[in-house]
C-alpha cells in the first residue's frame, strides 16, 4: 500500500496552492453561469440547496459558490490538457475552462443536524454563499449539533473562523479527523515549504487550540449514526463518513473525486490537489465500488448541484445519477 508521509506532501504542496487559485486570479461566477443560462451544475443561481431522504436521514445540500479556472497542463497529473477538454465536452459540459464548485452536506440524523466541512468562508475563490443558503433552505447556523470535518484544505475548514481567526461557531462541537488533526498540528512546521506553512500555522492558530474540537478516529463513530471511514490520499488523514438512519446509508466523500468528468468518470486520473495520488485513487476505486455493491447515496464536495446521486460502473470508470 503506498505511504502518505510529510515528504510526500511537501512535494505537491505548492502545486496544490496553485490549483486553489491562491497565487494567481481566478474567475468567479463567470457570466455565462451567473445569468442562470441552462441546467450546468455549477451555475450558482440555478440550485442554492436541495433537499432529499436517504432512509431516515434528511439530506439538504447547499451551494457554498463556484469558480472557473484557466486549463492547467498540470491540473492532472497523468492526463492532457485535451484530455480535459474532451472530458468536459463528452459530459456536454463548456470545455474552455476548468469549473469548479463547493457544495457543503447538512444531515438531520437521530435528532440532530450535522454539517460536514464549513465551506471557504469567502476567503477561498469563488465560496462564501454558504450561510445566505443555509437560511434559505430554513437552517439555521447557530442551530447545528455538530459539525464534521473530512480534511483541513481551505474551502473546507476556512468557514470555521473569521480572516482575524475569530470562531464563527465558538458553541458548536467541532470533530476531525484524528490522522488529519495530527498531520497539520505537528509542531515542525519549518519542514513544510511556505505554500503549506501558511495553512498549518493557520490552523495550528485556530483548529489546534480550541477547545469544542474532538478527533475522531478511523473506524469509529463521530457521532451516532455517523461513523468514520478512512480515505487517505488527497490529504494525510482524508476522511469520509457513513451517515444510517433506517433502511438507508448516505457516504459523504469529501474530496475522493474532483469534478465528475475528471477522476469520477476517470478514477486513474490524478488531480493535483491529491498529496499521494496512488494512495486516493486506490482509495478512490475502493469506495466506489463499495457503494455501487451497497448502493449508499453519495455526496461529493465538487459535485455541483444537487451535489449528490448513486453510482454505478461506466466502461473503465463510473457514471453519477444524481438524486431527484
Amino acid at each position: 500500500m503506498s505511504k502518505l508521509d510529510r515528504r510526500t506532501f511537501v512535494l505537491s504542496a505548492a502545486a496544490a496552492g496553485a490549483a486553489f487559485g491562491l497565487d494567481k486570479p481566478v474567475e468567479i461566477f463567470p457570466s455565462a453561469l451567473a445569468q442562470g443560462a441552462g441546467p450546468h451544475p455549477m451555475n450558482p443561481k440555478a440550485i442554492k440547496f436541495h433537499k432529499f431522504k436517504v432512509g431516515t436521514v434528511e439530506v439538504t445540500t447547499v451551494f457554498d459558490g463556484a469558480i472557473y479556472r484557466d486549463h492547467n497542463p498540470s491540473f492532472i497529473r497523468n492526463a492532457t490538457v485535451d484530455d480535459a477538454k474532451s472530458a468536459l465536452r463528452a459530459a456536454k459540459w463548456p470545455d474552455d475552462r476548468i469549473p469548479n464548485a463547493y457544495t457543503i452536506t447538512i444531515a438531520q440524523v437521530g435528532g440532530r443536524t450535522v454539517m460536514f466541512d464549513s465551506g471557504g468562508g469567502g476567503q477561498v475563490p469563488g465560496t462564501g454563499s454558504l450561510a445566505a443558503n443555509m437560511k434559505e433552505a430554513g437552517i439555521d447556523p447557530s442551530k447545528l449539533s455538530a459539525i464534521v470535518v473530512t480534511h483541513f484544505h481551505p474551502d473546507h475548514i476556512f468557514g470555521l473562523f473569521t480572516k482575524e481567526n475569530a470562531q464563527v461557531y465558538a458553541n458548536t462541537e467541532i470533530i476531525v479527523p484524528e490522522a488529519e488533526f495530527k498531520f497539520w498540528t505537528d509542531p515542525n512546521v519549518d519542514r513544510l515549504p511556505q505554500a503549506a506553512q501558511g495553512l498549518a500555522k493557520r490552523v495550528q492558530a485556530t483548529l489546534g487550540g480550541w477547545k469544542n474540537i474532538k478527533q475522531v478516529a478511523a473506524d469509529q463513530d463521530a457521532l451516532p449514526g455517523v461513523r468514520a471511514v478512512a480515505t487517505p490520499g488527497h490529504t494525510a488523514g482524508h476522511t469520509s463518513y457513513l451517515v444510517s438512519g433506517g433502511s438507508g446509508q448516505l457516504l459523504v466523500l469529501g474530496d475522493l473525486t474532483n469534478i465528475p468528468p475528471f477522476n469520477l468518470k476517470n478514477p486513474g486520473w490524478h488531480i493535483m490537489f491529491d498529496a499521494n495520488p496512488q494512495l486516493a485513487e486506490q482509495n478512490r476505486r475502493a469506495i466506489f465500488d463499495r457503494a455501487i455493491a451497497d448502493k449508499l447515496v453519495c455526496t461529493g464536495y465538487h459535485w455541483g448541484m444537487p451535489g449528490a446521486g448513486t453510482l454505478s460502473k461506466d466502461g473503465n470508470g463510473y457514471a453519477l445519477a444524481p438524486v431527484a
